[in-house]
């Protein structure tokens, strides 16, 4: 008896079972399914499938589909057939699998112990935003950053992308770039993305990366020493704050109020100041136009260098956003971080920098040792998005959408917790939102999750020693219009609970 006969009918159930996805096809699943049989020696090199009926009747597939799937393994070699004895596994596939016994070996407390010690710096210990990774099954998701299949343009990416698997594009993305970015993608960023900013550059002004996170890291590490001041907002983006504190001690929390980051002393002493103007992170306040000069005006009095995050510049929900303080820039003061991926997915992960020729260079040098460049097939899927307006029909739904939703919380907070006060923002998809100091919105937020309600706490936004614990950011960009009153109306639940406790 072969190896296949003897794993039985509820052994294969429950390997298929393992691959059901509503994305993929029963064709898909059932390949799946016997590479998965196949690479971890469940049937051995040599040894026979059992027959198309038999897995068709024990999986409740159709004959068609389990026959094909049989022929496609054929073709690509994991499986071999002989006339009237079925299929088997192909014998060279012993050669995949590098340890048999699948048993991993015993690591010591002393080997743990002494790599901890090589370590130079605790990355796993710093403090960052927490998100639950199973968010789409919780009915209220308040969650920032995360991608809504609702809104996402699939029939134009679908387009954008099959453009880019054509024999003539393959040739263009596919090749090693090396230290360069796709010419189309630059293209697009400069004849499309920045112009709407109010930005002009040229080709060699730009570089291309894995995300603004990643932008922001690269900067840290190529601008900043142990003993250079960095200031930035506080409350402020965390990863920004983690990437230059890697580099220097000597990092200043810059205060803010309705307008934005405030110039005046505590600049005082700092060579790079890192702002997110458009909606600032995580109070969203945009920065006025007076505040956006005269922090120029510091900068070139006081030979600072501003790095601008442009964060969700295209979510405005009162017509043409403010200009960026790049377009502001006749000194070259202004280090550009533009995104793609805060509107369109934040998985798909293209950032860029913009900034003087000289200063790129030496990114492009940095990045080549780091990843050489981002995946260019999406730089050109993302490239032709682009260019064929879809990206600019896009982001005018999601503005739409957003200005819907971003109503009805704030009709729903002033309804059910009218004792919260909010940032009044004319865009981007969150709200931040103060509860009375009494409230810890940390116990808040883990009280919420039991009934379903996904919200961020404020507090990881703070640096320094005492935080205040009252802040929410509640994000509007996961969660349908008809479900956020009631949401909010648990979370008023809550909050009355416990004032009675």
């Amino acid at each position: 008896m072969s190896r296949s006969d003897r794993l039985g009918v509820l052994t294969w159930r429950r390997v298929f079972r393992r691959f059901e996805a509503r994305d993929s096809s029963l064709q898909t699943q059932l390949r799946d399914t016997l590479m998965h049989v196949v690479l971890e020696g469940l049937i051995a090199p040599g040894e026979t499938v059992p027959s198309s009926r038999w897995l068709a009747e024990s999986l409740a597939l159709s004959r068609t589909t389990v026959s094909a799937v049989l022929l496609r393994l054929c073709a690509e070699g994991v499986l071999g057939s002989r006339p009237r004895s079925g299929y088997f596994v192909n014998p060279e596939m012993g050669s995949v699998r590098v340890d048999a016994s699948g048993r991993p070996r015993k690591v010591t407390r002393k080997t743990t112990q002494t790599w901890l010690e090589r370590v130079g710096s605790r990355f796993a210990t710093q403090r960052n935003i927490v998100k639950p990774p199973d968010w789409q099954r919780y009915r209220f998701p308040f969650i920032y950053g995360q991608f809504d299949t609702s809104l996402f343009p699939f029939g134009g990416w679908r387009e954008c992308v099959l453009e880019s698997l054509h024999k003539g594009a393959v040739e263009q993305w596919a090749p090693d770039h090396i230290d360069r970015d796709s010419p189309i993608l630059v293209e697009q960023i400069r004849r499309r993305l920045l112009p709407a900013r109010g930005i002009w550059a040229e080709p060699d002004n730009i570089l291309v990366t894995a995300g603004a996170q990643q932008a922001t890291y690269m900067l840290a590490s190529l601008l900043v020493s142990s003993r250079t001041r960095v200031g930035i907002e506080d409350p402020g983006y965390p990863d920004a704050r983690n990437s230059f504190s890697l580099h220097s001690r000597l990092i200043r929390r810059l205060p803010l109020d309705a307008g934005g980051l405030i110039v005046g002393e505590a600049l005082a002493g700092c060579r790079y100041v890192y702002v997110t103007p458009s909606h600032q992170c995580p109070t969203t306040v945009t920065m006025t136009l007076e505040r956006r000069l005269a922090l120029l005006e510091r900068a070139e009095r006081d030979d600072i260098v501003i790095i601008e995050d442009d964060h969700e510049s295209e979510l405005s929900h009162a017509g043409r956003p403010t200009p960026a303080l790049k377009s502001l820039d006749t000194g070259e003061r202004v280090i550009y971080i533009g995104s793609l991926s805060k509107t369109l997915a934040h998985g798909l992960r293209i950032g860029y920098i913009v900034g003087p020729a000289a200063l790129i260079r030496e990114l492009r040098g940095l990045r080549r040792l780091m990843l050489r460049h981002p995946p260019t097939n999406n730089e050109h899927a993302a490239a032709v998005f682009v260019r064929h307006g879809f990206h600019e029909a896009f982001v005018r739904r999601l503005n739409r959408n957003y200005r819907d939703r971003a109503g009805v919380l704030r009709a729903a907070l002033e309804r059910h917790l009218p004792e919260v006060s909010y940032a009044q923002a004319n865009g981007g998809s969150a709200l931040w939102v103060r509860f009375p100091e009494r409230i810890d919105t940390g116990i808040l937020a883990q009280a919420a999750l039991a009934h379903g309600v996904i919200v961020e706490p404020g507090e990881i936004f703070f640096a320094g020693t005492e935080r205040p614990r009252n802040f929410l950011r509640m994000g509007y960009s996961s969660i349908e219009a008809r479900l956020i009153e009631d949401g909010v109306q648990i979370l008023a639940g809550l909050v009355r609970a416990s004032g009675k406790a």
